[in-house]
């Protein structure tokens, strides 16, 4: 399939405290701002799956490269984001597919 990243990130986290959901997706929002990726979004999980509520906040990000993924997680704001999501965060999983 032509015009496919080569990664796609997906990253889904939980809030410990719900009250704390808008604080991670400022949090995860800075990531953002770092250059490496293609397409980068995070989004509050509308919750419209009466199955699963598990998840809060999920970020989406496509990277032309394992090597840009590997400098966006290496950029200074990464580890800031860090700081700030992992206290709030009950459970994060990740995909690169």
């Amino acid at each position: 399939m032509p015009n496919r990243p080569a990664i796609r990130h997906i990253v889904f986290f939980s809030a410990k405290d719900k009250s704390d959901v808008p604080a991670i997706v400022a949090g995860l929002s800075e990531l953002g701002n770092i250059p490496h990726s293609q397409v980068f979004e995070v989004r509050e999980n509308t919750q419209s799956d009466a199955l699963s509520g598990e998840v809060d906040v999920v970020v989406y990000a496509e990277f032309a490269s394992a090597a840009d993924m590997a400098a966006y997680k290496a950029h200074p704001i990464y580890a800031e984001a860090i700081t700030v999501v992992r206290p709030l965060r009950e459970l994060r999983i990740a995909a690169d597919i």
